[in-house]
């Protein structure tokens, strides 16, 4: 158990320092750029994390499980030659793809996104999905030979490199009557951050590279059994960014049908996407950083079965994800809207978090949830689950979006709806589970408390009597104290943590 906790504790330090510099970027580039131009850049991002995911064709995750296997095996002599062989399929996949994307940008941007502002951006973004494939395979490589601590690096250099140039450069490229170039100029800072990023990860590659024993030279690696990992895993991957990538065009077709202009439905879009749903996001390191260690955990409780070991990892890690979920959705119900104009200087308060909050409460555990499914040989119901509610989200979003009388609250509670619907599918699929014990239990007092401590400080406690901050204080200790008395808090748990930090000091 002392090594499941380690590794969290290291995986969630390394997560939290990535989201943190993500949200500072978005905080800044908001302040910088203005709303409208982050709606023409959000509107675009997804487009280009699709393009990433259909120009890389799942050959990044086919190398990092190739290498892995011939690295245990101690057959490094072929490394090379799997490098050579996904970097050829990569190519041919940029040539194929690239051209149709390039004819395909024109239409996207004037028929489906209802908006020509975005051409540009998304001409830019696809100028740099090369070098993000190209960054993949070395990632895998990496990964598959457990020198993770580079790829993280890496993540947190490009996410600095962006920082600075949003903060030291783009003020002086800005120009206030035309966000559509104040939205490319941002994404050519994406760009940048990427080549940063490749070229710190491609100097750790050859470094690892020369370590390695040199031997005979092996012949090519066949591109078959590379493919048979890529190719499934594209599609799982492409369906995930697609139904990402739609979800502008479904927002603001609904919104244009309401009555909104296109240039106002993609500054909200930009606004929900951009400010809203991070903030609720940024405290899932915790449970990011969970998912990524349950699944050899519990996979090697089950390999033993050991019940009671299986359980008590579950049980943890629920507990914990539960526990976000409880102090984010509490926080951000009372203080969310507040702190998104605090933070990044938005016009006017929506009233956007006190509809996503509660919501978002079991968003904290559906990584966990999914990463333990995948873990007990239940990776098609997991994916499925998410496949329905992703295709709710889209489908509740534009019957209630194009909505007059509704608008974008509809896209808020569809983006929600979505969320309760993969959460609760998870949790019943695990439900029904023969070795697993965990049932709905684990959350029904802690969302309880959520409840009770919104009620205290919304008709119990004056807010005017304390500023901001010392009213967000007065929140977090209510909770605490209130999860203490209820045994939701452990003091072991904080044993376990100081033994843990001991140890590493």
């Amino acid at each position: 158990m002392s090594s499941f906790v380690k590794g969290t504790v290291f995986l969630t330090f390394v997560i939290f320092l990535s989201k943190l510099f993500g949200f500072i970027y978005r905080m800044q580039f908001m302040r910088v750029a203005g709303e409208e131009a982050v709606g023409i850049y959000m509107t675009a991002y997804p487009a280009f994390i699709f393009f990433v995911s259909l120009l890389s064709i799942g050959i990044p995750i086919a190398v990092a499980k190739i290498i892995a296997e011939l690295h245990a095996k101690r057959r490094d002599n072929q490394l090379k030659a799997v490098m050579k062989t996904a970097s050829r399929w990569s190519i041919v996949s940029i040539l194929i793809f690239t051209p149709l994307l390039l004819l395909f940008i024109p239409y996207l941007s004037g028929t489906l996104l209802h908006n020509e502002a975005t051409r540009l951006t998304l001409y830019i973004g696809l100028g740099a999905v090369p070098i993000v494939v190209f960054s993949g395979l070395i990632r895998g490589y990496l990964q598959g030979i457990a020198v993770i601590s580079a790829t993280a690096w890496s993540q947190l250099l490009e996410q600095v490199i962006r920082i600075a140039l949003i903060t030291l450069l783009l003020p002086y490229l800005i120009t206030a009557d035309n966000p559509s170039l104040t939205a490319a100029y941002a994404m050519a800072i994406t760009a940048f951050g990427e080549v940063f990023s490749f070229i710190y990860l491609f100097i750790e590659y050859q470094i690892k590279k020369k370590k390695t024993k040199k031997s005979e030279a092996t012949k090519a690696y066949p591109a078959m059994p590379l493919l048979r990992i890529a190719v499934p895993s594209a599609g799982s991957r492409l369906f995930g960014t697609f139904t990402w990538f739609l979800e502008p065009i479904v927002f603001l077709k609904a919104l244009t049908v309401s009555g909104l202009t296109a240039v106002g439905a993609t500054t909200l879009y930009g606004i929900i996407s951009g400010v809203h749903v991070p903030l609720l996001l940024f405290p899932s390191f915790i449970p990011n950083a969970l998912a990524i260690v349950l699944i050899p955990a519990v996979s090697d409780a089950v390999a033993r079965s050991n019940v009671q070991l299986l359980n008590e990892r579950i049980g943890i890690s629920l507990r914990l994800s539960s526990l976000v979920g409880c102090y984010a959705a509490t926080y951000f119900f009372i203080h969310g809207d507040e702190l998104a104009i605090q933070l990044f200087h938005l016009e006017e308060n929506r009233g956007f978090m006190k509809i996503l909050a509660p919501i978002f409460y079991f968003y904290y555990i559906q990584s966990p949830l999914q990463s333990i499914l995948q873990a007990i040989d239940e990776a098609r119901p997991a994916m499925m689950n998410s496949i329905y509610g992703g295709l709710g989200k889209l489908f509740i979003m534009f019957v209630l979006a194009s909505q007059p009388f509704i608008q974008e609250y509809g896209a808020i509670i569809a983006i929600g709806f979505g969320v309760l619907v993969t959460s609760f599918l998870h949790m019943a699929t695990l439900r029904g589970h023969k070795m697993i014990a965990a049932g709905f239990r684990f959350f029904a007092i802690p969302y309880g408390i959520f409840i009770v401590t919104c009620l205290i400080q919304s008709y119990l406690i004056p807010k005017s009597s304390f500023n901001f901050w010392t009213n967000s204080a007065l929140t977090l200790v209510i909770l605490t104290l209130l999860l203490i008395l209820t045994n939701q808090i452990k003091w072991s748990d904080f044993k376990v943590l100081r033994t843990i930090v001991s140890r590493r000091l």
